[in-house]
């Protein structure tokens, strides 16, 4: 089972994390799954970038991105080569290193 290191996030994960993921759930299901709350304003349906994050190791092992979520990530604060939509990034059988950025262009957080 792979695993996904979430690094240390002043919010999210102070700590920094290592959890288990399944192979074919995404990022933001498992990260969620272990009680780090990613933002996902538009409840993982590919229509905002608050569940932005940036695939620091085991990029590759991801499929490709689609024009929607190219579309949408190029929205996002802070975007970069290896950035993807933790909504859509689907774990394959390599161990990731992920990073929350420290912002989001969310105007409204969840639960407000």
């Amino acid at each position: 089972m792979p695993q996904i290191i979430i690094l240390p996030h002043a919010e999210q994960c102070p700590e920094g994390a290592v959890i288990e993921a399944q192979v074919g759930e995404t990022v933001l299901d498992a990260a969620l799954r272990h009680g780090i709350e990613i933002e996902h304003a538009c409840e993982k349906s590919c229509a905002c970038t608050t569940c932005h994050v940036v695939i620091r190791e085991g990029f590759d092992s991801l499929e490709e991105s689609d024009e929607l979520e190219d579309d949408m990530l190029d929205k996002a604060w802070g975007l970069e080569p290896q950035s993807r939509l933790s909504c859509q990034a689907v774990v394959a059988d390599r161990d990731l290193v992920v990073e929350i950025p420290k912002y989001t262009i969310n105007q409204v957080s969840e639960g407000h």
